[in-house]
Parts: C-alpha cells; sequence; structure tokens
C-alpha cells in the first residue's frame, strides 16, 4: 500500500511540477509542447498495451479476450460521455496566452478547461492505480511512469491560460495541484477497486487501458498534429513507445 501511495503522489506531483515549469516558461512554443506531448503518447500507448492489456488477456483465461474487448470499450465509451458531459478539451483553451485579462466569460472558459482536465485525470489515476492489481510492480511503476511523464506537459500548459484570465499566481498553483490530486485519488480508488474483488482485475484493466488509449487518440494525437510538427511528433510518438518497449523488456 505504501508503494501504491508514493506511486499515486508521484503521478500526481508530475502536474504540480510542470505546473511549477510554465510558471518559469510561461510562453511554451507549439513544436516543444507538441514533441513533448507525442513522446508522452507513445509512452501511454506502450504502458496501455503492455501494462494493462495483455495482461487483462491472460489473466482472463479461456475467455479472457471478450472480456478484454468489453473492458475496452467500456473504458473508451464512459470517456467519450464525459467529453458530452463536460465541453470539449480544445474547445475550451480557447483563451489564448497573448489575450487580454479580464472578462468573467474568459475565466469561465479557463476555469471549464480546468475542470475538464481534471474529470480526465481520474481514469488515468485509476489506472496507475489498477496496475498494481496485478502483482507485478515493475508493470505497474511503468504504467505510473508513462502517465506522469503526460502530465508535465499537461501541467505547464493550464499555467498561461489562468493567468492571461486573470488569475492571481496562487489561484493558478491551487487549480493546477487540484488536477493532481484528483489524479491521486484515482490511483487509490483503482488499486482499492481491484484488492476488494481479483475477480474484476482483468476487466478493471482494460477498462483502464480503454480510458488510455482513448485519451491518446481522442486528444494527444490530435493535438500534436495541429500546428505543423506532425512528422516531429510522429518520430517523437515512436521514441516513446520504444523506450517503454525497452524497459519493459529489460526492467520487466
Amino acid at each position: 500500500m505504501r508503494m501504491v501511495l508514493l506511486t499515486a503522489l508521484g503521478v500526481g506531483g508530475a502536474t504540480v511540477l510542470g505546473a511549477l515549469l510554465g510558471f518559469a516558461t510561461k510562453k511554451i512554443s507549439h513544436r516543444f509542447s507538441d514533441i513533448t506531448l507525442a513522446f508522452a503518447a507513445g509512452v501511454m500507448l506502450a504502458a496501455a498495451v503492455i501494462g494493462l492489456i495483455l495482461p487483462s488477456v491472460e489473466l482472463g483465461g479461456a475467455g479472457g479476450l471478450p472480456v478484454t474487448v468489453l473492458g475496452i470499450f467500456a473504458g473508451a465509451f464512459c470517456l467519450s460521455l464525459l467529453d458530452k458531459l463536460v465541453p470539449h478539451l480544445h474547445k475550451l483553451s480557447g483563451v489564448e496566452p497573448e489575450s487580454h485579462p479580464g472578462t468573467g466569460d474568459q475565466l469561465n472558459k479557463v476555469l471549464l478547461f480546468v475542470m475538464a482536465i481534471a474529470i480526465h485525470n481520474l481514469p488515468e489515476g485509476i489506472a496507475a492505480g489498477v496496475g498494481f492489481g496485478t502483482g507485478d510492480v515493475g508493470e505497474a511503476l511503468t504504467i505510473a511512469a508513462g502517465i506522469a511523464l503526460q502530465n508535465v506537459p499537461e501541467g505547464m500548459v493550464i499555467i498561461a491560460p489562468m493567468l492571461a484570465a486573470g488569475m492571481s499566481k496562487g489561484r493558478t498553483f491551487i487549480a493546477a495541484l487540484l488536477t493532481g490530486v484528483v489524479e491521486v485519488l484515482g490511483a487509490l480508488l483503482g488499486y482499492l477497486a481491484v484488492s476488494v474483488s481479483t475477480a474484476i482485475l482483468p476487466f478493471a484493466l482494460a477498462f483502464a487501458g480503454g480510458t488510455m488509449l482513448y485519451v491518446i487518440s481522442d486528444e494527444m494525437i490530435p493535438e500534436t498534429h495541429a500546428h505543423g510538427s506532425e512528422r516531429g511528433a510522429t518520430y517523437a510518438l515512436l521514441a516513446g513507445f520504444c523506450l517503454m518497449l525497452a524497459m519493459s523488456h529489460y526492467l520487466g
């Protein structure tokens, strides 16, 4: 349990680290953001497949594949539903760093943007916690590392819009911190769920993997291909994937 708690704090803390870097840099180039996010997408893709989906099939036995497929689609559907209930991240990021602070409407958009990120962080945290249910600490840490790596650029990009909308640095930091706290709670929830009943572990692993695949396909890849850095982003994704593949091979 101590390892799970420390990992959960590390995953959530990565968002805070990103926020601190966001304060330091203030303005991040699209190219740098796209390359970093694409690398994180590759890491998360490998973590989802190797650490969650393949173990789900193996643990499910003879009927493992149908349960895994069902879990993947259930996880994706869950996030798809959240996207309908909460305004989409890309639509909410309309507050540009160059815009002037002020209007209440602008601030509302930014706060919705932060809330959407927090809600999306919950299943990512659950994925980190569920990974420990397999008993393979190495794989669980690999999954958590992939999610944490993605959280750093995410934490960076939420700072500038909040500052531009007129929020104080203190309130901006607290808002970023809360998005990380949601992920910590998600990790603990995921671990406790599979600890109570190992019977749900194959489905839970696949569900967590499905949420990660959804985030990669629906949020991360489109974002990294929206500013003219498609080729660099593609190679960065491959590099992230291969890094996690190597870690799994040599450390697993």
